[in-house]
This record gives structure tokens, sequence and C-alpha cells, in this order.
């Protein structure tokens, strides 16, 4: 599908990052964005972690997230090189930990899987992971550090995005596929309307809260009696809590859902229990029936990305990468074989 000029439809973390590096390679590019900060990223936490990410015969899934986990630094770099905004790339590493003997046992079984596939994963005692983030529960049964994960902030990096692209962006839905040119379709839950393809919302909660900075350092990825929660710690203070799976596509807020959220995230870190609640979010992730991402060709002139779930920020730079080099080239990578929009027939 090489050409010259290219639609891009949607305008959430995914698009946008298809949209610059097809610009970056020269092409006219249009995207049209019609969600504002309705999209899923306005509500991501911002985890590049394929450590802690990587799920139970999930292998290529995993090799994806490993890529585009290393692209990374270059890609924030080069924003930041393009626009002057820091998007938060962060080096520090997640703290995997367990409240309960239940809950330890339920992560060794995923800390064992993720080690046994090159993750850098490595359990530690409750007093030296302790000694990393000293905020954390003296409850604690077990814990595990993944050095080589990493954050970003989300907002930050569409900010970057809308800055480098400037008037390439046009407002605005699109109810059918253009036809004049090659169109990449990476609108979320509503690529299923714009293809036909199982692409469905998944709806999540996420909370913000903000105390003194420091009061964490690393990502946070814990289990609490059952509850998994993750705790995602910005340098001004604010600390990211999430997040909720529903198969659901309201947008509600309930009492209940933010109490179990905060329950688990002050069993791990008793001190949040003193944070200002500033925000509690609804957004809808695009998930697939196998959870894996669609990426690639899909008729003439269409490509498709989106369906990526809970990892469409970690897998920014790598859809981006290899979906603009589909669209400049007309060439598929091998890498993306595995994730055909087809294979659901």
């Amino acid at each position: 599908m090489s050409s010259t000029e290219v639609v891009v439809i949607g305008g959430g973390i995914i698009g946008l990052s298809i949209a610059w590096r097809c610009a970056q390679r020269g092409l006219s590019v249009t995207v049209h964005d019609s969600g504002g900060d309705d999209g899923a990223w306005y509500a991501a936490a911002g985890m590049l972690a394929p450590a802690g990410e990587a799920g139970f015969g999930q292998e290529a899934l995993t090799e994806l997230m490993v890529d585009s986990a290393a692209r990374w630094p270059d890609f924030a770099a080069g924003l930041r090189r393009e626009t002057g905004i820091d998007v938060g790339y962060d080096t520090v590493g997640t703290l995997s930990v367990a409240l309960t003997a239940d809950d330890l046992a339920e992560a060794r079984r995923l800390w064992e899987y993720r080690r046994e596939h090159g993750l850098g994963v490595s359990p530690l005692l409750p007093s030296a992971i302790r000694e990393l983030e000293p905020a954390l529960s003296p409850r604690l049964r077990g814990g595990a550090h993944a050095p080589d994960d990493r954050q970003v902030d989300p907002r930050r990096v569409v900010a970057a995005l809308r800055a480098a692209l400037g008037p390439a962006i046009v407002p605005g839905p699109v109810a059918d596929l253009p036809a004049s040119r090659p169109v990449v379709v990476a609108a979320g839950s509503g690529t299923a309307a714009l293809t036909g393809l199982p692409v469905r919302p998944v709806k999540g909660l996420v909370l913000r809260l903000r105390g003194e900075p420091g009061l964490l350092r690393h990502v946070v990825s814990g289990w609490a009696d059952g509850r998994h929660v993750y705790l995602v710690p910005r340098a001004d203070g604010e600390v990211v809590v999430g997040a909720t799976q529903e198969e659901r596509a309201d947008a509600t807020v309930t009492a209940g859902q933010v109490l179990d959220l905060l329950r688990a995230a002050t069993d791990l870190v008793p001190d949040l229990g003193e944070c200002e609640l500033v925000e509690t979010l609804v957004r809808h992730r695009p998930a697939t029936p196998d959870n894996a991402p669609l990426l690639g060709a899909y008729g003439p002139g269409v490509a498709v990305a989106a369906g990526h779930h809970r990892n469409g920020v970690l897998l920014a730079p790598v859809t981006a990468d290899l979906i603009a080099e589909l669209v400049a080239t007309g060439k598929s990578a091998p890498l993306l074989d595995a994730f055909a929009p087809g294979r659901f027939g």
C-alpha cells in the first residue's frame, strides 16, 4: 500500500504515533481525531512493563512487547527533540509484591513463567523489597524486582505527538473509509464499526492521588487479598492507581470500585491513605477475542492498528514503526504475522 499520502483514522496514542512516524518518512498525513481526551490513553498509567504484562500462552505478544519497550528510549528522545516536551520516560523499574500467602503463590507462578521466557524478574525477600521502597507495608510476604520495566506519562506523550503533527490533525468523526488514499484505521473500539473486526470496549477505572513527592519511587504492581492493583508514581507527587476490568461499555464510577482499589492500594502502601483523591476516571480499552492487537493490511489500501487492550502505550513505538513501514513500502514485517487482522475470519 505504498503511497505518498495516508489518512489515519484515530487520534489516540496509536493513531498519532503512526502518523508521526509516517510524517518522518516524508508522507503527507491527515489524522481524523474524533475523541479529544476520550481515548483509553487519557486514563492509562503509562507502564512500559513487558515483564509485568507477559501472560501464560502469549509468547508472540510478549515478543512484541519486549521489542517495543526497546524502542521507547529513541521514541521518547525523538519527541523531546522535535517538540521540547519531556514525556516522563523513567527507568527506575517495577516492584511486584504480594500481601498474603495466597497472593504470593499466585505471583510466584507468574514470576517463574516470566523468568523462563527471559524477562528480568528477580524474586526478593520482603526485607529487600522494603529497602527499595520503605513505604511498602511490613506485612508483605514477598516480591520481585523487574529492573528493565519503565514508565512514561501518556498525557505528555499525546501532547507531544499533537504538537509534532500540528495541522495534520483534523477534529471530527469519520463515518466511512476514504476511497482515494491509503488509510490506517486506529480508532480503538470504534474500529469495529468501520471495519467489522471484533474489537470490543473493556471498562477500566483509574484513580489519581496526590501527596508528597517521593512517597514512592518505583512502579508497584501488587496483589492484596486476591485483588491486583498497580501504583504508578510521578515526580510531582501524583500516584496513578488502577485498574479494574469489566466487560461493559458504560462510564459509571461506583463507590464499590473506588473502595476496592483504595483498599488494595493502602494495604500495600499505608501512607497512600493520607493522599488527596484528585480524580476518578473511566475509559474503555479496545480488546480483541484473544486480547492481542490487530496489526497489518486488511483489504486493498487499508491497514488496521487496533485492539491493544492493556498495552497501547507500551506497544505504540513498535506499532508505529511497523505500520509506517507497511504504508510507505507495502512490505509487512514478519513480526506482524501473528497479529494479522484477518485471523478471526
